[in-house]
């Protein structure tokens, strides 16, 4: 956390993944514990397996999800936004150039 906290930025979403579920005996960290220190930075904790696919594609859908709305609050309205303009290109000099 602390390494995410230094170098990401300050509204970075995160998501604590807990992989191997399905090698129980060779657990570590047992899921209470990650689940209590994932509460402890207020974030969310999963468990998954990538090698039997549980809650994998549920990871990338919650992160998904936490970061369009992020996005979603924090897009300026109207009056807040700076507007644009493109001019369309000039037109070249030279014969049959598209550039």
């Amino acid at each position: 956390m602390g390494e995410i906290d230094r170098y990401a930025c300050e509204n970075v979403n995160k998501l604590l993944v807990g992989n191997k579920t399905d090698l129980t005996s060779e657990k570590v960290v047992d899921a209470s514990t990650a689940k209590e220190f994932a509460d402890s930075y207020d974030i969310p904790f999963i468990e998954t397996s990538a090698k039997t696919a549980y809650n994998v594609e549920k990871c990338f859908v919650q992160m998904a999800t936490s970061i369009k709305n992020r996005v979603s609050s924090s897009k300026p309205t109207m009056e807040q936004s700076n507007t644009v303009h493109v001019d369309s290109p000039k037109q070249s000099k030279k014969k049959n150039c598209n550039c």
